[in-house]
């Protein structure tokens, strides 16, 4: 699939880098575009996969396949990170690792190959990098944020109040993070971050894993696993 020239790079220009640049274009109108191209051939998909799932078991599939850590895993996994043009002090934050820049990047990019080419084509993109994620079990299981997951657990089980406790290490320009979960002054889970806040995301995942005792994947994931079978689109 060939992107011209000048749309890939604009595909691929943060805000901060725009604003650090006298402020030229950014990729936010790319991505409000992909955004809907991704939505439309997700949801298509999904209608025509699965027949006999009603709607609320399809948006729970939409959610997690559309969702800022699914995009953002997707744009791992083809090296994005290191080709945004980011301003100075995203650099310094290792913003070319962030989930939310990560998955704005990849709606840009797919808004600037559906300029480039076709809807179709848009939409074959789309599937071919979305719907492999239906039978990734880490990435299907939960289309919600970690620390909302958790949160809802300890509130179904009236475990107590949740709180991080933080700490921080290394230079100014370059400091990692470390969180640890408490409930009712109960430690859980903690984890590593190059922020506070990916600190605490991951403290919340490996607090998720603890509490669930892997039982926190998907009912979705599990009906989609045991009852059928995907093929090509």
């Amino acid at each position: 699939m060939h992107i011209a020239p000048e749309t890939l790079r604009l595909a691929l220009t943060h805000r901060s880098y725009a604003y650090e640049n006298h402020g030229i274009p950014t990729n936010e109108r790319l991505e409000f575009l992909g955004d809907s191209v991704l939505g439309f051939a997700v949801t298509d998909y999904l209608y025509r996969t699965f027949a006999e799932l009603p709607e609320g078991d399809l948006a729970k599939l939409r959610a997690a396949l559309v969702s800022t850590r699914a995009l953002a895993r997707i744009a791992r996994g083809l090296g994005v990170g290191p080709h945004i043009r980011l301003g100075e002090g995203e650099l310094r934050t290792q913003g070319a690792d962030k989930d939310s820049i990560l998955a704005d990047t990849m709606e840009a990019l797919i808004g600037a190959a559906y300029l480039s080419t076709s809807i179709e084509a848009g939409r074959q993109l789309v599937l071919r990098l979305v719907i492999p994620l239906l039978s990734d079990k880490e990435a299907m299981t939960v289309g919600k944020d970690w620390k909302t997951t958790v949160q809802e657990i300890a509130a179904a089980r009236a475990l107590g109040e949740i709180s991080y406790a933080i700490t921080e290490s290394g230079p100014d320009h370059s400091k990692t993070f470390s969180a640890v979960l408490t409930i009712a002054e109960t430690p859980y889970g903690s984890g590593t971050g190059s922020s506070k806040k990916d600190a605490e995301r991951e403290a919340a995942r490996v607090t998720v894993e603890e509490l669930t005792a892997g039982e926190g994947q998907s009912d979705i994931l599990t009906l989609v696993l045991d009852h059928y079978t995907l093929g090509p689109s």
